[in-house]
């Protein structure tokens, strides 16, 4: 005979939901930590060809991230330094903009001086593989395809720790 009632049979649900999302635990079927980094390829804003199996044996920072998103204005800049800082080390970056317009993500790119690799991905087909949780999202591929770190959003304190996670793998 079972003595529990359905409202604490709902509590529990509910608290087992909570502890699950205070754990960063991500919808089923994205990307997360200790995963190999989902397939992902396509052409550049500049018409060249990338793929991240064409990445491997690189530390890759794949960076989801929209022109209309304030984070990502700020977040630019720095994924530009860090590209430059450890890029002959090992390190690429990737850009994956999920405007809706290539032209929007373009017109981006040039105002902020961005030289790294960006991509368009046009229909969000990469997006609905590594399912970011919101703009700008970083996922931290080691040398052997596997996600190490993911960091959702962006704020200056994140600095150090990005660099210090890119460090660790290179």
């Amino acid at each position: 005979m079972n003595t529990k009632s359905p409202t604490s049979t709902i509590a529990l649900l509910v608290a087992a939901v909570l502890v699950l999302c205070a754990a960063g635990v991500q919808a089923a079927g994205g990307a997360r930590a200790g995963q190999p980094a989902p397939p992902l390829s396509g052409k550049t804003l500049a018409g060249k060809p990338v793929s991240l199996t064409g990445l491997k044996g690189r530390v890759v920072l794949i960076d989801f991230w929209a022109s209309w998103c304030a984070p990502c204005k700020e977040e630019m800049p720095v994924l530009q330094k860090l590209n430059k800082k450890y890029g002959k080390k090992g390190l690429s970056i990737l850009g994956v903009s999920v405007d809706d317009e290539a032209d929007k993500a373009k017109a981006f790119i040039k105002k902020m001086g961005v030289t790294f690799l960006i991509m368009h991905d046009k229909g969000h087909a990469i997006a609905e593989r590594y399912k970011p949780a919101k703009m700008p999202t970083s996922f931290i591929v080691d040398r052997a395809g596997k996600i190490r770190y993911v960091h959702e959003g962006f704020e200056k304190s994140d600095i150090p720790k990005l660099d210090k996670e890119i460090r660790s793998l290179l």
